[in-house]
């Protein structure tokens, strides 16, 4: 499932063809994906410019005139693709229509923005803008990483006592949002946690230190373009290359990258996820 590095990544990918754009036509192509989309929307959408591309978390969040904004979550495998940008920043014509193009947006611009989810975990909502805030997807979630809330104090407060492993603390989207498994992975590595240790017995410091770790992290993954496991792919339908980058996920029984480390990475199952780690490397 696309974690807050891609789902930002394909974000910036939309934004220059759709803000401040209007959505011409709305073509939608069956009623459902993980659950019913909202009563009309393509008639609710049809006609109603895109004010502002915003993420929150995993979602994407497009405020539209009418005062309502349209929920995306891509899923394990939702992909927006442009086709026809008059920017000249895809050079894609406008493909045929596929079996699993769902949602299809047809920009005033020229542009055609198509969601294509052939597994269809992805999912669409739309709600008034200024109750955004509770919708029940949204109200639950924590701070977001790269943002100001999101700071030693309420990383220290919230693990406080906590009896559970440190990784699965930090993929509690109550706690910090947007966190997926490959870039928990990742931080934990650079901190030298455990992922198995548990978190109300890291010290703060220690736990202080995860916040800089974390935002730079998903910096240098959205910097790099996302990742491209399974089947994401960025709005012009190009890979993300972050997972060259990665110093243990995926990686069991490779080599540790660390300097003078001779052990190599290794992989336990915790709540039905894989954790890689490196057993010297970290405590």
């Amino acid at each position: 499932m696309p974690e807050l590095p891609e789902v930002e990544t394909v974000r910036r990918g939309l934004a220059p063809v759709m803000e401040g754009v209007v959505i011409e036509r709305a073509d939608v192509n069956r009623p459902d994906l993980r659950w019913p989309f909202p009563t009309n929307m393509a008639e609710r959408l049809s006609g109603q410019k895109v004010e502002l591309l915003r993420r929150r978390s995993k979602y994407l969040l497009a405020d539209l005139s009418s005062g309502e904004t349209l929920l995306v979550h891509l899923g394990m495998s939702g992909r927006m693709l442009v086709s026809g940008d008059p920017l000249g920043r895809f050079v894609h014509e406008h493909p045929p229509a596929e079996k699993h193009d769902h949602v299809v947006f047809h920009m005033q611009n020229g542009t055609r923005i198509t969601f294509n989810d052939p597994r269809r975990f992805g999912a669409m909502d739309l709600m008034a803008t200024e109750a955004g805030a509770t919708h029940k997807l949204l109200a639950v979630l924590g701070p977001e990483p790269l943002g100001n809330d999101f700071h030693e104090k309420h990383l220290i407060d919230a693990l406080k006592g906590r009896n559970m492993p440190i990784k699965s603390a930090l993929l509690d989207q109550r706690i910090v949002a947007g966190l997926g498994n490959i870039y928990v992975c990742e931080a934990l590595f650079r901190a030298g946690i455990s992922p198995a240790r548990k978190a109300g017995q890291i010290s703060a410091q220690r736990i202080g230190a995860l916040v800089p770790i974390i935002r730079d992290v998903l910096s240098a993954a959205i910097e790099a373009g996302g990742s491209s496991l399974r089947d994401f792919r960025q709005a012009d339908g190009e890979l993300g290359y972050f997972q060259h980058s990665f110093d243990v996920y995926g990686r069991e029984n490779e080599p540790c990258r660390t300097v003078g480390c001779t052990a190599h990475i290794s992989r336990m199952v915790q709540s039905g996820r894989s954790s890689f780690y490196c057993a010297s490397c970290q405590r």
